[in-house]
């Protein structure tokens, strides 16, 4: 069974779901693989805060609970729909709470998915990224996109305070208007797309799981565009039963 640590936040929880529904080769209800999703925003500290020491609990504490419960439950992989939580100072506490309490469960990886599979799809290419200030920070794409054989093109300073607002602004970020995403943030976010490519980027990550809810276009201004929720789904799909996945879609 699949399980979802949902709820950071909590519709990119919803959006993993949704998309592993979509690349699941199902013609019935009952062909469906079975999932869970714990969305508990309530109980995980905010994974940026963190990061940049704002918040003093280490938001990998709360996620391994809630991931051990998955397991309790059924679940036998697990996937975190949040990039920033797979900066390793956070992910690495999920690991090693998991391991304590001998915990058999699959934990996926989704940053290192990504950049498998656009090594696989997009090789050689300039990859641009689109994430949080605690992402970019940490280096967490960065270093898994090189060591993918990547290169890896981010935001200066100026450009990712505009994504970032563009993600957690409470007046018109995508946290506090998901549905529907406001003007601004879209407009922020497709610049912000257009200036990358002005950089050398030659494919886009959404590094935040909020971002595909605002960029629901295949490409901007040519490049192709890559979702870190679709790609989680399909890897968890595939972890179950590889036989249930869709091909890639062109």
């Amino acid at each position: 069974m699949i399980g979802i640590v949902g709820g950071v936040g909590p519709l990119a929880g919803v959006d993993v779901l949704k998309k592993i529904i979509e690349e699941t080769n199902a013609r019935r209800d009952q062909d469906h693989l079975p999932v869970l999703l714990s969305s508990q925003s309530h109980r995980i500290p905010d994974r940026t805060e963190y990061l940049l020491g704002k918040e003093p609990v280490n938001p990998g504490i709360a996620i391994s609970e809630i991931a051990l419960e998955l397991e309790k439950a059924g679940a036998t992989v697990v996937g975190i729909p949040c990039n920033t939580a797979h900066s390793p100072r956070i992910f690495e506490v999920i690991q090693e709470e998991l391991e304590k309490h001998n915990s058999n469960i699959q934990l996926l990886h989704m940053v290192a998915e990504t950049a498998k599979f656009i090594q696989e799809h997009s090789p050689n290419a300039a990859v641009g990224v689109l994430s949080t200030i605690g992402t970019r920070n940490t280096g967490l794409y960065k270093q898994v996109i090189e060591a993918h054989n990547l290169k890896c093109i981010e935001p200066n300073d100026e450009l990712q305070n505009k994504v970032h607002a563009s993600i957690y602004d409470e007046t018109y970020g995508i946290k506090a208007f998901s549905s529907p995403v406001t003007n601004r943030a879209h407009d922020q976010l497709v610049a912000a797309i257009q200036e990358l490519k002005g950089q050398g980027a030659q494919v886009i990550i959404l590094g935040c799981t909020e971002l595909p809810l605002a960029l629901r276009e295949k490409s901007y201004y040519g490049l192709p565009v890559f979702d870190p929720n679709r790609i989680l789904a399909r890897a968890l799909i595939n972890a179950i039963n590889p036989s249930k996945l869709n091909p890639v879609a062109d």
